[in-house]
């Protein structure tokens, strides 16, 4: 049976986005309109009885769904866009609620811990006053120092000896930021597998490896990725960290330790790129199937917690 034809809004600062680009090209091969906005080009009018969204000075209305491809800088307002998407009823792939907790390292983190899910031994701190007893609890150096607002592998050290450390915190200190320090897992020698979770359930996993010299294996790095088997507990893994966060569509990044498989981070807007060219899947395809089975049917989100 042909799905009733939808209009979807994706929310995007950039049309030539890989991501963005893909999403309407399967949005419009499956005789869907699609419709990319720019979030920080919306303007609101924030009222109990009749919320409206302009853009380019007409009223946003009748859309079906709205797919959120939100960066972190701009996570504020265009969550608050999303919002008022939601407030008139409009579908969200990801809701705001579920995207702002996972932007949220801190409480991400937090989350996952409370509900038993495996992770590398992090410490958090702003302003420590004594970075001794802060670096004891994480345990030995190597470790891994990183911003919390950052992404992609921006703002992330890797300090090989005590005084590095001690030198990157006062530093992250003198910005008057908010950082993690993080057990450095030398086994996994600069890899890790990214699972991608549509609805409940890994649709895609790729192993990604660092370039040589680097630690990180993020693929704006320089890394490279390739298709990858994952275990069913990692599959579980994967698909339970989405559901703790509420997010329908998510990005889990794992890394295989000699503890076990732990949960390194789980993200709101996961590209598309990487994981299509590793594994030869439609992923953006997979997407709009999803937003077709749930736009109109009263979807309950996926649970989150906190």
């Amino acid at each position: 049976m042909k799905s009733k034809r939808l209009k979807i809004a994706v929310l995007s600062r950039n049309t030539r986005l890989y991501s963005t680009k893909r999403l309407v090209e399967a949005g419009l091969k499956r005789g869907h309109d699609l419709y990319v906005i720019d979030p920080l080009r919306c303007y609101m009018n924030i009222s109990v009885h009749n919320p409206e969204i302009h853009y380019k000075g007409r009223k946003l209305e009748n859309f079906d769904a709205v797919i959120p491809r939100i960066g972190q800088s701009v996570t504020f307002y265009a969550t608050a866009v999303l919002r008022q998407f939601e407030m008139i009823g409009v579908f969200s792939l990801n809701e705001s609620v579920a995207i702002s907790r996972a932007r949220d390292k801190l409480r991400s983190l937090q989350l996952l811990a409370r509900k038993g899910i495996g992770m590398p031994v992090t410490g958090f701190a702003h302003s420590p006053d004594d970075t001794n007893d802060l670096l004891a609890i994480v345990g030995d150096v190597p470790l891994i120092i990183k911003l919390t607002e950052g992404s992609q592998g921006q703002g992330v050290v890797l300090a090989e000896t005590r005084h590095a450390a001690e030198s990157v915190i006062d530093a992250f200190r003198g910005l008057d930021a908010h950082f993690l320090v993080q057990e450095f897992i030398k086994e996994s020698r600069g890899t890790d597998v990214r699972c991608f979770v549509i609805g409940g359930k890994v649709v895609a996993s790729m192993k990604r490896q660092a370039r040589k010299g680097e630690f990180r294996a993020n693929l704006h790095r320089g890394g490279k990725a390739a298709a990858i088997s994952i275990t069913p507990a990692e599959r579980d893994m994967a698909v339970k960290a989405a559901k703790i966060m509420g997010l329908n569509v998510a990005g889990v990044d794992l890394i295989r330790s000699a503890k076990g498989t732990l949960v390194l981070e789980v993200n709101s807007s996961p590209g598309l790129e990487g994981i299509e060219a590793a594994t030869r899947k439609n992923i953006a395809g997979e997407i709009i199937a999803f937003i077709e089975r749930h736009a109109r049917t009263g979807y309950t989100k996926t649970k989150g917690y906190g």
